[in-house]
C-alpha cells in the first residue's frame, strides 16, 4: 500500500468491494426505474469514500446517515458478520418497497438496522443532527447514572449530511449544542461528517464555506479527499479516536463528487458544464480506489474487470428476484408499526411506585397523599417526583426547569433531590431540547422534556413530526424514541404576554400521525395522565405531548372565592385503578338530558361554570371533558352526545383548524343525527392585555350559544 498510510492491502480490497456494490446498486435502481419496479434514485455514486467512515468506526457505535451512505452501510454490514448479499439486499428491497425490507418494512428507502446499530433517517436535509448530538448526550449520561445498554460506554455516535444540508437550521443546532456542551467542561462524543460533493440539487456551495462554518469552539476539525480511500481512511481513524479518547465532538470534512446527478430524474447538463462533470468524473472515488490496488500490486486491471462484470450481474440478478417479493397490500398493514400500543401494559405500568422507604427519601419525609388539596402545578410537580423516584432512566430537562424551578414553579425543588444528571436546564433552543429528548429515548432513557410555551414549539415542530413520530414507524418498531413532552400552553393570563404567551394553536400537533396528545385541566387527571403518559413512553415507546393550562396552574377556586373546587387530593399511584386514566378516555360531569357541553382545558372550568348557571334556570346540561386530543375518546363524545342530542363544542382554539372541527367529524363519521353547535376563539393571534379577551372564547358566550341550541 502507499507509504504512510494506515490502511492495509487487504481492507483496501474488502472496502473497494463495498464501494463497487454501492455503485452497482446505484445503477440498479435506475434500471428498476425504468422497468417500474424502483421507487427511489437518489444514489451514493460519488460517496462511496464513506465506506473507509465506516471501516475506522465499531458496530456498536450509532450511526445516523444521510441517503448517500450505501457504501458505509454495506461496510458495516460486512464488519458485523453478515455475508454481503444480505446487505446488497437490504439496500434493493428498500428501492423496490418490499414489505420484507428488515428495517422501514417497505415503507420508505432508508439506510437501518439494529444489529448495526443504524438507525433509519428519513431527512433530506439534517433534521437528524439534533438527535444525533442527543445520542452522544445519552451515551455520556448513561453512564453516569449507571443504566441502559443501548450502547458501550465508550461508543461515539455518527452522523453523516451533506454539504448544502450545513446551511439549514437543524445543522446549526446540532453543532451548536456540541460546541456548547464541549465549551462547559461536558462530554459529547460525537463525529460530524459532512460530504461535500460542492452542490445541493443545483445550488452550488461556495468554495471553502464548510471548512470556515464547520470551525466551531470545541469541535476538533479534520479533512480528507473523500475521493482517496486511503486518505479518508487515515482522517477518518484520526478522527475517531480523538472523538473516542477525548469524548469531544469532531468535524470530519470529505471533499467528494456527485456522479450520476442528484437523482434519476435531474438532469445535470442544465444546470452543470460539461468541464465541471469531467472534471467530478476524473475523481470517481471507484476508479481511484481501482487505480490505487494496481498501483499496490494487489490486483491487475482485469482482474478488476473480471469483478466488476461477475459483481454486476449478481447484483442485477439480486435486483430482479427483488421485484418477486411481496409489497404492502393494505392500509391496517401500513399503520401497524406507526404507534402499537397495548392499554392492558399501559395500565398495569402505569400506577407503579416506588419502594415506600424510597417514596419517603423522594419527598423528605413529607409525602404529597398527606398534604391538603393541591393545584394543578403542584399535582403535576409530585406526579414527576413520584416517577423520579420510580424511573431510574428519567430525566426532566428544558430551559429554567432545574434550580429556577421552571418560570410557573411546576418543578421546583426537583433538581435538589434527584440531582443535575436527572433535572437540568438547556441551552435556549427548542431545536436542541427535543434533540436531546429522541436521543435519549433511543438510547433507552426517559426523556420529560419542557417547552416554556406553546408558541415556542413551532419552530421545533418539526423534531416531533418529522423525527419522533416517525422513527417506529420507519423501523417496524425496531428503534423508539419514547418521551413526554411537557407544553405549557393556551391562553387567559389576563391579557399577559401577548401571543408568544398566549398560543392557542393546536392543529400542527393534531394532524401527526401517532401522536398522544394529552390536554389535563383538573390536579387529579394531571398526575393520572401524565402517570399514563409515562408508562406509555416507558413500554411502548408512545410520544406523548402533554399540554399544561398555564391559567390553571395556581387556581384554586372553581365558583366562588375560597371554595377550593379547582384543586384535588394527590392520590399516590399505587391505588389503581383509581389513578389510571387511559389515552383517550374522556370525563363526564353531570348528569343532565337537554345538553351535552363538549370541552377540554381552560373550557372545561368555564363550561362547568355556564353548567350551572344554564342548571339554575331550569336546564339539565351534562359536561364532557375530552382529556385527550388525539387520539381523541370518540365512543365517550358519541355516547355524551346521544344521550341528550344536543352537543355544544366549547373550544378555546381557533375557529379555523382547532379542535371543534374534529370533534364535529366524529361526531357525523359516528352518524350522530342530533344538533351540534360551536363556539371557538378567533382566528387571530392573542393581543395584549384586555383586548385578549375580545378574540378569546368566554364564558358569556359558551351560555349564549347553549341558550340559542336550547331554545
Amino acid at each position: 500500500m502507499r507509504d504512510g498510510t494506515t490502511l492495509t492491502g487487504n481492507q483496501a480490497l474488502e472496502l473497494f468491494q463495498r464501494q463497487l456494490d454501492s455503485r452497482l446498486l446505484d445503477i440498479a435502481a435506475r434500471w428498476l426505474r425504468e422497468k417500474d419496479e424502483g421507487y427511489y434514485t437518489i444514489g451514493s455514486a460519488g460517496h462511496e469514500g464513506n465506506a473507509a467512515v465506516a471501516a475506522a468506526l465499531r458496530t456498536t457505535d450509532p450511526a445516523l446517515l444521510h441517503y448517500r451512505s450505501g457504501a458505509f452501510y454495506l461496510t458495516r454490514s460486512a464488519m458485523a458478520g453478515r455475508l454481503p448479499e444480505q446487505g446488497i439486499r437490504d439496500v434493493l428491497m428498500g428501492l423496490t418497497a418490499a414489505a420484507e425490507e428488515p428495517i422501514a418494512g417497505g415503507r420508505h428507502k432508508v439506510f437501518g438496522h439494529p444489529d448495526l446499530a443504524v438507525i433509519p433517517q428519513t431527512s433530506t436535509i439534517a433534521s437528524h443532527l439534533p438527535r444525533s448530538v442527543g445520542v452522544a448526550f445519552a451515551i455520556e449520561r448513561a453512564r453516569a447514572l449507571g443504566i441502559g445498554d443501548a450502547w458501550p460506554d465508550d461508543a461515539i455516535a455518527v452522523c453523516s449530511f451533506g454539504d448544502a444540508s450545513i446551511n439549514h437550521a437543524t445543522a446549526l443546532s446540532g453543532l451548536n449544542t456540541a460546541a456548547y456542551a464541549t465549551y462547559q467542561g461536558q462530554s459529547v462524543p460525537i463525529l460530524f461528517v459532512c460530504e461535500d460533493n460542492g452542490i445541493g440539487i443545483s445550488v452550488r456551495t461556495p468554495k471553502g464555506w464548510v471548512a470556515a462554518a464547520a470551525r466551531r469552539p470545541g469541535i476538533e476539525y479534520f479533512a480528507a479527499d473523500g475521493c482517496d480511500l486511503a486518505e479518508t481512511y487515515d482522517a477518518a481513524a484520526r478522527a475517531v479516536h480523538h472523538v473516542r479518547t477525548e469524548r469531544a465532538p469532531a468535524f470530519l470534512h470529505l471533499s467528494t463528487v456527485r456522479l450520476m446527478g442528484h437523482a434519476g430524474s435531474d438532469v445535470e447538463v442544465a444546470y452543470r458544464t460539461q468541464r465541471e462533470l469531467r472534471a467530478d468524473l476524473e475523481r470517481d472515488p471507484l476508479l481511484r480506489t481501482a487505480a490505487l490496488l494496481v498501483e499496490s500490486g494487489l490486483v491487475t486491471p482485469d482482474d478488476l474487470l473480471k469483478t466488476y462484470e461477475s459483481s454486476r450481474e449478481h447484483v442485477l440478478r439480486m435486483a430482479l428476484e427483488t421485484t418477486r417479493s411481496p409489497r404492502l397490500s393494505s392500509a391496517q398493514e401500513i399503520v401497524e408499526t406507526l404507534a402499537p400500543r397495548s392499554d392492558k401494559v399501559i395500565a398495569t405500568i402505569s400506577p407503579v411506585a416506588a419502594a415506600p422507604a424510597v417514596r419517603d427519601k423522594a419527598f423528605a419525609g413529607s409525602l404529597p397523599e398527606d398534604e391538603k388539596p393541591l393545584t394543578l402545578s403542584a399535582a403535576i410537580n409530585r406526579t414527576l417526583a413520584d416517577a423520579l423516584a420510580v424511573y431510574p432512566g428519567m430525566m426532566v430537562f428544558g430551559e429554567d426547569v432545574a434550580r429556577k424551578g421552571g418560570v410557573y414553579g411546576v418543578t421546583r425543588g426537583l433538581q435538589k433531590r434527584f440531582g443535575a444528571n436527572r433535572v437540568f436546564d438547556t441551552l435556549l433552543d427548542e431545536q436542541a431540547i427535543l434533540g436531546l429528548a429522541l436521543g435519549s429515548g433511543v438510547s433507552g432513557l426517559l426523556p420529560v422534556p419542557e417547552i416554556q410555551y406553546l408558541a415556542y414549539l413551532h419552530n421545533a415542530l418539526d423534531q416531533i413530526r418529522g423525527e419522533a413520530a416517525t422513527l417506529q414507524f420507519f423501523s417496524r418498531g425496531a428503534f423508539q424514541n419514547p418521551m413526554v413532552l411537557r407544553v405549557a400552553g393556551y391562553a387567559y393570563q389576563k391579557g399577559f404576554g401577548g401571543h408568544f404567551h398566549n398560543d392557542n394553536a393546536v392543529g400542527a400537533l393534531r394532524d401527526i400521525p401517532g401522536l398522544v396528545i394529552a390536554s389535563p385541566s383538573r390536579p387529579d387527571d394531571a398526575a393520572a395522565m401524565l402517570r399514563t403518559c409515562l408508562a406509555a413512553a416507558r413500554t411502548q415507546g408512545s410520544v406523548c405531548v402533554f399540554l399544561e393550562p398555564i391559567a390553571l396552574y395556581h387556581t384554586r377556586d372553581l365558583f366562588d372565592e375560597g371554595d377550593g373546587g379547582w384543586t384535588a387530593p394527590y392520590v399516590p399511584p399505587s391505588r389503581w385503578p383509581e389513578t389510571h386514566v387511559p389515552i383517550g378516555r374522556a370525563r363526564s360531569y353531570g348528569d343532565g338530558r337537554d345538553l351535552t357541553i363538549v370541552t377540554f382545558g381552560n373550557g372545561l372550568r368555564m363550561s362547568l361554570r355556564a353548567a350551572v348557571r344554564l342548571t339554575q334556570e331550569g336546564y339539565s346540561c351534562r359536561v364532557l371533558d375530552l382529556r385527550w386530543l388525539a387520539p381523541l375518546p370518540v365512543d365517550d363524545l358519541v355516547r355524551a352526545a346521544e344521550l341528550t342530542g344536543k352537543v355544544l363544542i366549547a373550544d378555546e382554539t381557533r375557529h379555523t383548524g382547532g379542535v371543534s372541527e374534529g370533534i364535529v367529524a366524529e361526531l357525523l363519521d359516528a352518524g350522530f343525527t342530533g344538533e351540534i353547535a360551536r363556539v371557538t376563539s378567533a382566528d387571530s393571534f392573542i393581543p395584549l392585555g384586555g383586548a385578549a379577551e375580545h378574540v378569546l372564547l368566554s364564558e358569556e358566550e359558551i351560555e349564549q350559544a347553549a341558550r340559542k341550541l336550547l331554545s
